[in-house]
């Protein structure tokens, strides 16, 4: 069986555009003033030895591990601490996209990301270097892969987000036509009942069987679109009692029986043995 997969909202900004990125190895003599503030947004990654950065009379320090994404026009001074400091400096053409990424702005953050980051980094120079056809584009791309990297840590933080549930989505997701059995689940995750019910639940809004059983009927919709299974083949291979415990279902779900959701879509086929 098969199921579409598509982004129900499209997001209301345009991802960032790549404008330049520095790879600074710098000592005690390195010292940088800008009283009129950065040309355009950027980002400092830090992944060696220690820096401070004022911004607009605040002073941060970056260390090793670290990141910090800095808005454009406010006053800056940064400069090398106990002369070792190795850091990328990648500047972009807006803050749109960071903010809707929901990343940090003139705050230090910590990230364990930081050996991904410097292959995205040196991915990005690199293509820089050689300048390969549609290398801007690549480098766009490559400046959205970063932040999206640095965006899915900070976002795995928040309370209603289980990193540990991601291998069950998977297992539902690919095994839409099987029984999802409760003891599978709780063996994928390694957490304990009460509190695999407890995270699922508020990672996704719904029961593991509620979430299972709106896949199927989505792959069920899928199935009505575009081939000419019976209602009652749909039933039987997405395990469904039978073919009337699916159409009561189904009827719930899309507010139209198999049968007429069918012929609402123009595109599908029109033979169904049995309604």
């Amino acid at each position: 069986m098969n199921i579409p997969y598509e982004i129900k909202e499209q997001p209301a900004v345009q991802p960032c555009r790549f404008g330049s990125i520095w790879k600074v190895q710098a000592n005690d003599a390195y010292q940088v003033n800008k009283a009129g503030g950065f040309h355009a947004p950027g980002l400092f990654l830090t992944y060696e030895g220690q820096g401070a950065l004022t911004l607009a009379g605040s002073r941060y320090e970056l260390t090793a591990g670290t990141f910090v994404i800095v808005p454009d026009g406010v006053p800056s001074t940064y400069h090398c601490l106990e002369n070792n400091w190795k850091f990328y400096f990648v500047d972009f053409n807006s803050l749109a996209m960071i903010r809707h990424l929901q990343l940090p702005v003139s705050k230090v953050a910590a990230t364990s990301k930081t050996p991904e980051a410097i292959q995205l980094c040196e991915r990005l120079i690199d293509n820089l270097i050689v300048q390969p056809a549609g290398y801007a584009y690549s480098a766009d791309m490559g400046l959205q892969e970063l932040l999206l990297t640095l965006a899915r840590e900070q976002s795995a933080a928040a309370l209603t987000r289980y990193p540990e549930l991601d291998a069950v989505l998977f297992y539902m997701h690919k095994n839409i036509e099987k029984p999802a059995r409760v003891d599978n689940l709780l063996q994928i995750c390694g957490l304990s009942r009460t509190a695999f019910f407890a995270r699922f639940r508020a990672m996704t809004g719904l029961s593991p069987s509620a979430y299972m059983l709106r896949l199927k009927l989505e792959s069920a919709k899928a199935s009505l679109e575009t081939t000419r299974l019976s209602v009652k083949e749909i039933a039987a291979a997405l395990h469904f009692y039978d073919e009337f415990h699916f159409s009561r279902l189904f009827k719930k779900h899309c507010c139209l029986s198999p049968k007429a959701y069918r012929r609402s879509k123009s595109s599908a086929p029109r033979a169904d043995k049995d309604g």
